[in-house]
């Protein structure tokens, strides 16, 4: 691990401005990702802003009956917060599919969202990878794309997002709050947080230099069966080939957003029409422009194997 300083931040705005002024600054709180990065030399920042002390860490509802997310709430106290597991079962669901209970206790919920992808090629310092390191190309293209994407990748970069909670926020409309350097805020989508990989890749959001994120805010409940389920190659903890978090209401209306799939959470509300019609109606739209790989073609089918065990047991 390369050497790098490290201070503590006493406001939010304190902290973005920090991260802006400083070359190679990131922020850290639970760090599940970002150390391990370290220790491999994939991510070498210079300088560490700690946020830990910003009482980010609260659950509170919204004037409009939602529910504000502070930025700094442990996956572990967001999955049994009871508010979220009667009002948003979906996500707590999610949250307790993806990760062990020991990292659950540290990971936050803005470090849940902007954790980095899991490709091997991308952790593997001798392979070519435009995430890792911009104009090296992408070795996965040629290589081991089992895990990969199916759907909005690029040539320049096929990895999928890894975060299961992102996938339960989107179906739920969630919205990021975040404090930029000069003292502003801003309120951004889910869907419009990730950035395309595009010919950058490396580009994951649109998140500026040293903007942070402090909260999660979702609209009131929907209501409807709210549930998760997650492909993975082995039953303990690991990396959802697919994923399906879907509300679903008792006239066979709903949501539903995938993980696995693409290279953020992919929801298509065009797609959710077609509910009424069953799985594979949804699946044909919302995979319309896939492009997958021989290796990883499987994904469209157990995406929607997976959808359609989902509807099953919507339906008791």
């Amino acid at each position: 691990m390369k050497a790098f300083g490290y201070e503590r931040a006493k406001s939010p705005a304190e902290a973005a401005a920090a991260v802006a002024r400083t070359p190679g600054a990131k922020f850290i709180a639970g760090g599940t990702n970002l150390l391990d990065l370290m220790k491999l030399e994939i991510e070498t920042p210079s300088h560490l802003i700690d946020v830990n002390g910003l009482a980010l860490d609260r659950i509170e509802k919204t004037g409009d009956g939602g529910l504000r997310i502070g930025a700094l709430v442990r996956n572990t106290d967001l999955a049994a917060d009871a508010r979220v597991r009667r009002d948003y079962a979906v996500l707590s669901r999610a949250l307790l599919a993806g990760a062990s209970g020991q990292l659950r206790n540290k990971a936050t919920t803005a470090g849940n969202l902007l954790q980095r992808t899991r490709c091997p090629y991308f952790y593997d310092s001798n392979q070519p990878c435009n995430k890792r390191l911009p104009g090296s190309g992408c070795a996965a293209l040629e290589g081991f794309s089992r895990p990969h994407a199916v759907i909005a990748a690029s040539q320049a970069c096929i990895a999928t997002h890894p975060s299961d909670m992102a996938v339960a926020m989107r179906a739920l409309d969630g919205v990021v709050e975040t404090v930029r350097a000069d003292g502003s805020t801003r309120s951004i989508a889910l869907d419009d947080l990730y950035r395309a990989p595009g010919t950058t890749p490396h580009l994951e959001t649109v998140l500026d230099k040293g903007e942070l994120i402090t909260a999660v805010t979702l609209p009131e409940p929907i209501g409807g069966t709210q549930l998760y389920r997650k492909v993975r190659d082995r039953a303990s903890y690991a990396f959802a080939l697919v994923s399906v978090a879907a509300v679903i209401q008792r006239d066979g209306s709903g949501r539903v957003a995938m993980g696995g799939v693409a290279p953020r959470p992919w929801r298509v509300e065009a797609a959710e029409a077609e509910l009424p019609r069953g799985a594979k109606a949804v699946a044909d739209r919302m995979f319309a422009d896939a492009k997958p790989t021989a290796q990883n073609a499987f994904k469209t089918v157990l995406a929607q194997r997976t959808l359609s065990a989902v509807l099953v047991e919507a339906k008791g």
